[in-house]
């Protein structure tokens, strides 16, 4: 970027933040969310570090908050209520145990004794007690000036109205909302708040007491001055708040070093779907107080501490280009090409955007800032383009009118979503189709990936999937990257993989609807009717009879899946494909899915499984599951019987929760297939 594109950009992301803070802080009404939020301001840093010519007083990097809310009454606070800098990786933790050190002209070996706290996801609120009692409650504000708010934090029953010592104390905490008090609030009312963090927020302001009351608020305290007692370690006033009758997070620890910082951590990640508030991460706060005012604060934040947050689950990139994918059944997928930024720990460049609709819905233009998410644990998605960001430079993407591979005309049939390529030879299909074939969960060769497979189709040594089954050595030895051996391990994958189990072999058809989970419920539904081995013509006959009544009284095959199934096998090409499978050495050999190994437990109930395990890969559980007698299903329904949670569940560990589901561990999990 030109520095003049880099000053236009710095003034979009400053209003762009100071909009999301009053939004938060004054009119009570977020417009982002908070890891959308840390994305963009990271932005305004690098890019501020780099070009420190553009910083301005006014910049959301050179202050702590925003305004206090004008409807309340405004006090200052004692003491003033600085930030906590975010830290994202371990590297970032040492280093600010290393900077600690040089701050204190502190050998790099020395020890440093340290207090780890959960970093609730709440408001950070002051409490003012005279002679014991409650004298007022005000909001963090913009860490100078908050805003009274005695009247609704006197409704919440973790907050004493008297201590169990007269003293003047001003004493900090966090206020939140109760996930159980979330949902219940959400189900019974028309205002639908996105996180309990809002939902408090929105609840801490009501000028009706009796709202907060019906709302069930919480709060934890962590700090406490007193101008009457003194103490040498954060720990000793953490034991005084106990002494007084506060309620202080049990999890919180005294740690000897910054290397135990990374058991607290893996700890806290652990805790997080168990626990009854939200978490984002962990505090780290050097525990001698003595330490703390040597290191005291910088403009922004606390030297003496730090937030080590877990991977955001949300970030803002920009758009870089709009490109097309054509799938193995011509159906051409917009993909967002992303300026690379990290998300739920990993590097994301690219997202879906599925599918024209989908893009009309969310207005994404090329150029576009927008947010982007883990969707199903494992995808990132757009969710929300940042409008405001534009500098009217973005371009509008259109559905290109021809395939971008083939150049045949693209057509998108009534009802349906879809683009798809018209010509059933295009290339791009073509090949999706080998690697479908050729993939972990169908015939499963390793070492033919789409480049090798690129590499046979230009030397004319494949023309459709059958084909791979008859190559030879020699037929491979004079392409690019394939010595001897490399041509011999390839030649022995293909020969073990011609024996297959009859529902891969289905999915490796490459049947238009038919997935890797309908797949499996056709062959359990039709295994019974084959000898082992299987011949081509028994396969086909058998096959060719399903009728969409016996089709559709499958349950999990709907009318247009069945329909799908009766077509192909009715195809005169595609039957001519089954045989030359079965004449190249294709054997499809007798598997486990009579339910020979049926287990109560799991015998006609229906799993759905979320996060990694740690004992097995997703892919091994299922197996397991099926071989039981138990079924698989990609979504949270009613029809679930038990949601199988691994490490980091997503979204669908929620929805169990709310329908009553469940939810049972790994270590569960592992009883259970006994």
């Amino acid at each position: 970027m030109t520095k003049t594109e880099v000053k236009n950009r710095i003034d979009k992301l400053k209003n762009q933040l100071w909009e999301a803070d009053n939004a938060y802080y004054v009119l009570d009404k977020p417009v982002i969310s908070d890891a959308g939020y840390d994305s963009l301001k990271n932005e305004l840093k690098l890019l501020e570090n780099q070009y420190p010519e553009f910083i301005t007083s006014d910049s959301p990097t050179q202050r702590v908050g925003g305004k206090a809310l004008g409807k309340f009454e405004k006090i200052k606070h004692k003491v003033a209520k600085y930030s906590f800098d975010d830290v994202f990786s371990w590297d970032e933790v040492l280093e600010f145990d290393a900077r600690v050190k040089r701050f204190l002209k502190l050998p790099e070996d020395k020890d440093l004794e340290y207090i780890c706290e959960l970093k609730i996801d709440g408001l950070n609120m002051t409490f003012i007690y005279q002679k014991g009692i409650l004298q007022k409650a005000i909001t963090r504000g913009d860490g100078i000036v908050g805003e009274d708010v005695t009247h609704t934090v006197r409704t919440i029953k973790t907050a004493p109205l008297k201590l169990f010592e007269n003293v003047d104390v001003e004493v900090g905490g966090e206020v939140y909302m109760p996930i159980k008090s979330f949902e219940k609030l959400n189900e019974n009312s028309s205002v639908k708040f996105a996180n309990p963090r809002n939902a408090a927020a929105g609840t801490i302001r009501q000028l009706d007491p009796k709202i907060a009351d019906s709302r069930d608020l919480a709060v934890f305290f962590y700090s406490v001055y007193s101008s009457d007692k003194k103490f040498k370690t954060h720990f000793e006033s953490l034991e005084y708040l106990k002494q007084l009758g506060f309620r202080v997070d049990k999890d919180i620890i005294k740690i000897k070093n910054i290397q135990e910082v990374k058991n607290f951590f893996e700890k806290a990640d652990s805790l997080r779907k168990k626990l009854d508030f939200e978490i984002d991460g962990i505090v780290i706060k050097v525990n001698n107080l003595e330490l703390q005012q040597k290191l005291d604060r910088t403009a922004r934040h606390a030297r003496w501490a730090c937030a080590y947050k877990f991977a955001a689950e949300q970030a803002t990139t920009i758009v870089e280009d709009i490109q097309v994918q054509i799938g193995r059944t011509g159906v051409l997928t917009p993909v967002a090409h992303l300026r690379s930024v990290q998300l739920a720990g990993s590097i994301v460049s690219r997202a879906t955007l599925h599918n024209e609709d989908e893009i009309k819905r969310l207005g994404i233009k090329i150029g576009d800032t927008v947010i982007l998410q883990k969707a199903g644990d494992i995808i990132p998605d757009v969710v929300e383009v940042l409008v405001k960001m534009r500098a009217g430079k973005e371009k509008i993407f259109y559905m290109p009118d021809k395939c971008p591979v083939c150049g045949s005309e693209v057509i998108r049939k009534s009802g349906e979503a879809a683009h798809r390529c018209s010509n059933l030879n295009c290339y791009a299909q073509y090949k999706e189709k080998l690697c479908h074939f050729v993939s972990r969960k169908t015939f499963n060769i390793d070492g033919l990936g789409p480049k090798v497979i690129d590499q046979l189709l230009s030397a004319s040594l494949i023309k459709d999937a059958a084909d791979i089954f008859t190559l030879e050595k020699k037929d491979l030895e004079p392409l690019e990257r394939f010595a001897a051996k490399a041509a011999d391990n390839l030649i022995n994958a293909i020969e073990k993989a011609k024996k297959i189990t009859l529902e891969k072999f289905i999915f490796a058809l490459g049947i238009l609807h038919v997935g890797e989970e309908t797949s499996i419920l056709l062959a359990q539904n039709v295994i019974s009717n084959f000898q082992f081995p299987i011949s081509n013509k028994n396969f086909i006959k058998i096959m060719q009879n399903l009728n969409l009544e016996e089709l559709n009284n499958i349950e999990g095959v709907g009318e247009v899946v069945a329909e799908s199934i009766v077509n192909y096998f009715n195809n005169k090409n595609n039957i001519n494909f089954i045989n030359k499978l079965f004449k190249n050495g294709v054997i499809i050999q007798e598997t486990r899915n009579k339910k020979q190994e049926t287990n109560k437990n799991f015998n006609n109930r229906n799993f759905v499984l979320t996060g990694s395990l740690e004992s097995m890969s997703r892919d091994q559980a299922k197996d397991r599951i099926r071989k039981l007698g138990g079924q698989i299903s990609s979504a949270v329904s009613k029809n679930t019987d038990f949601v199988i949670a691994g490490k980091d569940p997503g979204s669908k560990y929620n929805k169990a929760e709310k329908l009553n589901i469940k939810i049972i561990n790994e270590k569960e999990f592992l009883e259970m297939v006994k």
